[in-house]
């Protein structure tokens, strides 16, 4: 695991609890400032698994960008910098990972380093593991990445070709993990792993808490309805700097030929009704992240993106960042 360790989370949480930041910026992304020192967290992926455009798309949200791309356009990740020990973590192995590494190397102009240092696994569904194939024999012939991965997550990877052969050759290092169980990475920074319901076909589910050395932020890309949770999102909301939440629908609308009970997640509109009496500085935590490629959200002009905005909360955009 070379060197990283992994503390009882009960046992921090009164200090979790009393350090916790109370002040909160703007929450504007785009203004952040880089200062080359610390820990930096960027988005580097906002896009539900299958990207956008999506397969077989024939819809408006697809046609032009077939025939024009946009390179921002990226499936759901975060990495984090951490700027005084020459290291990067990387959270999701999505499709896109030859693009988010390349961005995440970028960050030290000296430095050799390439690959990141560990990559943190939510779940087993496509656009959050299968990066992975890039790791092996047929690209890049990678010596021993760090993968944490819950027990379900790592049994499966174990067992199942073609991840089992980037077990067997080396390419990758699994190292399993516990809901709650914190892993630390340097001395002020740790994650910690908390388990969410969501479609459990071949792993569990979990999204992250990320410790920085001054500020808190919650990545939860995949959940089922909130209602659902054992947990509250508005009393993590609390204990946290930002949250990068499942926003996969804005609402039922742009999915009505899908069977809503087989893909479950909170729609935009029923977060924002969630969190409609919290302070202007709870909401401005929010940062919807993980959008279909029918999530209006994806577009800034429109009637959708506009609403969220002015009720105080945030759209995640690709390569923003805010200092932890």
């Amino acid at each position: 695991m070379k060197g990283f360790y992994i503390i009882n989370f009960w046992t921090l949480f009164l200090v979790f609890a009393i350090t916790s930041s109370c002040n909160h910026p703007s929450g504007n992304l785009d203004g952040f400032e880089k200062t080359d020192q610390g820990v930096e967290l960027i988005v580097l992926g906002t896009a539900q698994d299958a990207g956008s455009p999506q397969i077989a798309c024939n819809k408006d949200c697809c046609k032009k960008l077939f025939s024009n791309p946009k390179d921002s356009r990226f499936v759901s990740s975060i990495g984090l910098i951490d700027y005084n020990n020459q290291k990067t973590y990387l959270f999701d192995a999505t499709p896109d990972i030859a693009e988010q590494i390349n961005t995440l190397s970028k960050s030290f102009a000296d430095s050799a380093q390439i690959l990141p240092d560990a990559v943190f696994l939510t779940h087993a569904h496509i656009g959050h593991y299968t990066g992975l194939m890039y790791f092996g024999r047929e690209a890049l012939g990678a010596k021993e990445v760090d993968v944490y991965a819950m027990p379900r997550m790592s049994n499966f990877l174990k067992t199942n070709g073609p991840w089992s052969q980037l077990i067997k050759l080396k390419n990758v290092s699994i190292n399993q993990i516990d809901s709650l169980e914190q892993i630390q990475l340097e001395t002020n920074l740790s994650v910690i792993p908390i388990w969410v319901p969501h479609r459990d076909e071949f792993s569990e589910t979990v999204g992250y808490l990320i410790n920085g050395p001054n500020k808190k932020a919650l990545f939860i890309p995949d959940i089922d309805k909130w209602n659902k949770w054992e947990e509250s999102i508005v009393k993590w909301l609390e204990k946290v700097d930002y949250a990068f939440l499942d926003a996969t629908f804005y609402d039922g609308v742009e999915i009505n030929n899908r069977d809503i009970s087989e893909i479950p997640h909170p729609f935009v509109i029923e977060s924002m009704e969630l969190f409609k009496n919290l302070s202007k500085e709870e909401k401005s935590k929010v940062y919807f992240i993980h959008l279909n490629h029918t999530n209006p959200l994806l577009d800034k002009n429109s009637k959708a993106y506009s609403t969220v905005i002015s009720n105080g909360y945030n759209v995640a955009q690709y390569k923003q960042s805010v200092k932890l």
